[in-house]
């Protein structure tokens, strides 16, 4: 295709004609290797300064300042990366969704490791605020074979409406369910010693006695305990 121009080249000139060739082509594949290392340094940083701004309990909005921080100070050090830091995503939904991504990614990592658990326990912690929906936090306590132990917080359910003994049972089915937690490995439930949580009669604690006894799972054994979980100040 190109011998016209390239027919009369022969010999070292030939040769060294290759070359150049080939560098030209490795310089531009390496130009767009790295545009795509620059764009996922950048999603990394975003994910990474998201969580900080998550642990640190800041307003997402605060991610913009931070960006703005990032570019001034490469301005100053490293002028030919500004572009990099300006790619950086860091505005309030996207630091809740970096954020919601990241929790996601926990969750799938505790149900997968739910699966090895001889014995899990759930505790409940329930508080209502004047403005806010009332929030029930559920923690897990599991061991597997080898007897290691995995504490984490499984779900925080919102409780719209009304906060009865019924409507924090039917979320905690709804979560045990939905992380595929055997019900005949539920061990035990400790609760914060509300009248809705305790009670045997209309309390999580007595339907979800008169649940495990409906299954009718041979050899179960479900102890309950209150009034002991805010000594662990949980949330």
């Amino acid at each position: 295709m190109h011998r016209e121009k390239y027919n009369g080249f022969t010999g070292k000139i030939q040769e060294e004609k290759v070359q150049q060739f080939k560098a030209a082509f490795a310089k531009q594949r390496n130009f767009f290797s790295e545009i795509n290392k620059s764009s996922e340094d950048s999603v990394r940083a975003s994910f990474v300064i998201s969580e900080m701004i998550a642990k640190s309990s800041r307003p997402f909005t605060d991610g913009l300042f931070v960006k703005e921080c990032l570019v001034k100070a490469s301005e100053i050090l490293c002028p030919d990366r500004k572009k990099v830091f300006e790619g950086i995503s860091l505005s309030a939904n996207t630091v809740a969704c970096r954020i919601t991504d990241s929790a996601d990614n926990v969750q799938k990592q505790l149900i997968q490791i739910a699966k090895e658990f001889k014995a899990f326990s759930i505790a409940l912690d329930e508080s209502t605020d004047v403005s806010d929906p009332a929030q029930c936090a559920v923690f897990i306590r599991g061991v597997d074979c080898n007897l290691n132990i995995t504490e984490e917080l499984l779900d925080l359910m919102p409780l719209k409406g009304t906060t009865t003994g019924w409507d924090i049972c039917q979320g905690l089915e709804e979560c045990i369910e939905k992380a595929a937690l055997p019900w005949n490995k539920l061990v035990s439930l400790a609760t914060d010693g509300a009248p809705s949580t305790c009670s045997e009669n209309v309390g999580v604690v007595g339907l979800l006695k008169t649940k495990l006894n409906s299954l009718n799972i041979p050899g179960i054994s479900f102890t309950s305990i209150h009034c002991i979980l805010h000594q662990e100040a949980p949330v």
